[in-house]
């Protein structure tokens, strides 16, 4: 790594620490190499605190973003996870990292993303990840229920398919608005229905499909 990476990635983690209260998400990201997610002429920006394309109309979310959202699965070690829209693959890494006695499951709707994350994640070990490509209904619901759900994509609602994947004690952290504005929404599933509470202002590319946007 370079003496400029090293330094913004150093400078990344400091912020990070200040501004995400969970140790364990920020050690798990310190230890993925989020340039090796990205497009080799975005390399030199990979620890700047705000969103990379990586083709095919997708981003890579930003770092406190990814964080944010980590952190608010409440994760232990041991869950099953599922992640709709794999991306890059970043996300899925850390979230490897934060269940390394569970099991992450990550759905992707474009074939050249999933192939992509998918040689990535196996190349560098991730060995209790599985990437699918995404089907008619959201989700996976063949391999759940789970005990969390991240969703990496912006919904019009909250997405019912998936609440129904959530296992009860479950979390489904996901953005919720327009195309052009969303919230952070935190949904956890208790025995008498969901509990939901608004964790802040965000912005994503639309989810795709059935309880989501219609292709434009």
């Amino acid at each position: 790594m370079d003496k400029n990476l090293a330094k913004a990635r150093r400078g990344l983690f400091r912020a990070l620490s200040r501004n995400i209260r969970s140790d364990s998400v920020v050690r798990v990201m310190e230890q993925v190499s989020r340039e090796l997610f990205v497009p080799v002429e975005s390399r030199h920006m990979a620890y700047v605190d705000f969103p990379l394309s990586i083709g095919e109309g997708q981003t890579i979310s930003q770092p406190y973003i990814v964080a944010m959202m980590a952190a608010a699965l409440e994760l232990r070690g041991s869950e099953r996870v599922l992640e709709v829209g794999t991306g890059s693959g970043y996300q899925a890494a850390i979230l490897s990292g934060l269940v390394p006695n569970g099991r992450v499951v990550t759905v992707e709707l474009i074939p050249m993303l999933a192939q992509r994350a998918q040689a990535v994640l196996s190349d560098l070990g991730y060995s209790n990840v599985t990437v699918e490509l995404a089907g008619d209904v959201l989700g996976c619901p063949e391999l759940g229920p789970y005990d969390a759900i991240i969703v990496a994509a912006a919904a019009p609602k909250l997405p019912e398919s998936l609440v129904s994947q959530l296992a009860v004690g479950g979390r489904l952290v996901v953005p919720v608005g327009t195309r052009e504005q969303q919230e952070l929404v935190q949904a956890h599933r208790t025995d008498e229905g969901l509990s939901v509470r608004m964790l802040g202002p965000c912005r994503f590319v639309p989810l795709i499909g059935r309880e989501a946007f219609p292709r434009i």
